[in-house]
């Protein structure tokens, strides 16, 4: 486990299997602010009752501006169905391969659990951290801290969601 990447920091890059055959990177969400929550693993109970929470409450991050993106060391497949069984409505990154790269860039890594942390991120629209937070791995942080950091952003103009 790193030190996670703090507020003002810059967001770096990444690109990551959303399915089998896709790919998404954070620069295609330049413009736009992001959530990121890092979590362990998909089919965990803490996982699922955080990833479905986030599925409740994604019109109020998009009320926001706010695109939101799990990222886990899970597979794309695994992804896929677990989504589809999920009804998630937002994309599900595999940080597979290399296994926790991406996690590793934002200081979220268990290096000796090979999982994800439990950790958040938002982003702001130059993709710089304006707000994060590291749960305990079995806790599910829910969404208020998220929604806060989003509140307290300036507001977005209608034209630029």
């Amino acid at each position: 486990m790193g030190k996670l990447l703090q507020a003002g920091a810059m967001a770096p890059d990444f690109s990551g299997s959303v399915t089998p055959d896709q790919k998404l990177t954070l620069s295609d969400f330049k413009g736009r602010r992001v959530i990121l929550a890092f979590y362990p693993a998909d089919w965990s109970p803490v996982c699922g009752d955080q990833m479905s929470l986030y599925n409740l409450v994604l019109p109020e991050f998009r009320k926001h501006g706010a695109a939101l993106i799990g990222i886990s060391v899970d597979g794309a497949w695994c992804h896929q169905a677990y989504a589809k069984a999920n009804q998630l409505h937002f994309p599900l990154i595999a940080d597979f391969h290399p296994k926790g790269a991406i996690a590793t860039l934002f200081g979220a890594f268990r290096d000796d659990e090979g999982v994800a942390d439990r950790a958040l991120f938002v982003l702001d629209e130059t993709q710089h951290v304006v707000w994060n937070y590291l749960s305990p791995i079995a806790v599910n942080p829910g969404a208020d801290g998220i929604l806060d950091a989003l509140e307290r952003m300036p507001n977005l103009e209608t034209s630029d969601v």
